[in-house]
């Protein structure tokens, strides 16, 4: 099958790459300039947002697999932009080209009224989706973890590199982390299977932790026997928007209201309809987190 990919070189993008070359599909990734991809794959120039190079780049394929997305808000981008609008955009291209098969990357938890522009702008997107006349299906996962990842290898790191690692609350928000290949290969087995046409997937791990679970799984991994300090919400609630003066802030407003929400479902739907191996987070923890090649 012809596939366009958006989002082909993020995270996630990358390993949908490897599995749909592995299962003999051709490619095209919709990139901006200075991307580097396999020589198999075909690029074409183009941006979600702007619509730029959307309508060349569906008009030769059968199916569109819509990654785009961005976990903190810039100045140059919005959740609004970039989650939203992208998906009107990409929508809009796939149907004007004719193409029927679309899947999509939402996120487990996406709804209106949850206080996250992140949930709520991925929500919206999900009803362009819905409303499109496509033959869709929508994923929904949870905390995606990998080597590459941002939250083990980036955010659970660093607070367990801190003097005293600090815990959120009592800890106990809920999370069930699934494999990106496990995510990748779901996108794929989803071209070929009618059955997941109109269809919603919460995609998740095997295994479900709390938030203190994981600070003390990936600081048993790192070899530390640094002190967890809990942080009582209050005081939370207070410093988060204080943070917000940083450059950088560790932790924006929509990260600290879907960290609250926790980030869990039952797999029940997707074992249905997926042959999903559902590798284990301790397996990939070590090289997450720099220990091993």
């Amino acid at each position: 099958m012809n596939v366009l990919v958006t989002g082909a070189s993020g995270f996630v993008g990358r390993h949908v790459l490897e599995q749909l070359l592995a299962t003999g599909h051709r490619v095209i990734a919709l990139a901006r300039r200075g991307a580097n991809f396999p020589v198999e794959v075909e690029v074409a120039l183009g941006d979600v947002v702007s619509g730029e190079g959307l309508a060349a780049a569906s008009a030769s394929v059968e199916a569109v697999i819509h990654l785009v997305g961005i976990i903190r808000e810039t100045r140059g981008q919005s959740f609004e932009q970039v989650h939203t609008e992208g998906t009107r955009n990409v929508v809009s291209a796939a149907r004007e080209a004719g193409v029927k098969r679309y899947l999509q990357m939402s996120a487990l938890g996406a709804a209106k009224g949850t206080g996250s522009r992140y949930f709520e702008t991925k929500a919206r997107a999900e009803e362009i989706v819905k409303a499109s006349g496509l033959d869709w299906t929508i994923f929904r996962p949870s905390l995606i973890f990998g080597r590459g990842d941002e939250f083990f290898g980036l955010v659970m790191k660093g607070l367990v590199s801190a003097p005293l690692i600090p815990q959120i609350g009592d800890g106990r928000f809920p999370f069930r982390p699934i494999y990106v290949g496990d995510v990748a290969s779901a996108f794929e087995q989803a071209l070929s299977r009618p059955a997941t046409i109109g269809r919603s997937f919460d995609l998740v791990g095997p295994a479900e932790y709390t938030f203190r679970e994981l600070l003390l799984l990936v600081r048993e991994t790192l070899g530390s026997r640094r002190p967890i300090l809990p942080v009582p919400l209050w005081a939370m609630k207070l410093a988060v928007p204080l943070l917000q003066l940083l450059p950088n802030p560790p932790i924006t407003r929509d990260q600290f209201a879907m960290l609250l929400q926790g980030n869990t479902a039952d797999p029940g739907l997707m074992q249905q309809h997926f042959d999903l191996p559902l590798e284990a987070l301790p397996e990939h923890l070590p090289a997450i987190l720099g220990l091993r090649r």
